[in-house]
């Protein structure tokens, strides 16, 4: 039952990605800026355009909100086993479960989540963040054992065969 529960939450988040990766990405513009903090104009973007984004941030916040149950139910390795090749070669499996459980235990329970809010980042190659287009789902999150809400970030990468995957989890 579980193994099963596994393959249909994975299958729910590839799948999601698949779809995803046939929209057409968001182009950012050039500018001085680095690459990863830019954001397409809203302004600029058709009608078409924009009701993509929309259903793509829908769709991406709801994979998050997956990632999010996996990780609220101690289920930080079927994060990793789904991750992105290029989180897994930063990041071994062992050393994920271990930090975000680490994290974890020391906030407590989750009390509440906020509004999730997405953004899309761009990296080239040569940074710190292996290259790729990536969108970050974050929100402001309470804990049982801290009153100040920390941000909650779950990270996608389009790898190479068009599939958005985890590629991180962080709290700050």
């Amino acid at each position: 039952m579980n193994r099963l529960r596994l393959s249909s939450t994975l299958a729910a988040l590839i799948l999601c990605g698949s779809a995803l990766a046939q929209q057409p990405a968001p182009q950012p513009a050039p500018a001085a800026q680095p690459a990863a903090t830019q954001q397409p104009a809203m302004e600029q973007l058709t009608p078409e355009q924009r009701a993509a984004l929309a259903k793509q941030d829908a769709d991406m916040t709801q994979a998050a909100l997956q990632v999010l149950q996996l990780v609220d139910g101690n289920r930080i390795g079927e994060v990793w086993d789904g991750a992105s090749a290029a989180m897994k070669r930063m990041v071994p499996r062992d050393e994920f479960i271990k930090q975000v459980t680490i994290d974890r235990n020391r906030l407590g329970a989750v009390a509440s989540r906020g509004t999730p809010e997405v953004s899309r980042s761009l990296f080239r190659a040569g940074q710190q963040v292996p290259e790729g287009l990536y969108i970050n789902v974050r929100s402001a999150t309470t804990f049982a054992s801290n009153p100040q809400p920390v941000r909650e970030l779950v990270s996608f990468r389009l790898d190479e065969d068009r599939v958005w995957r985890v590629s991180g989890y962080s709290l700050r």
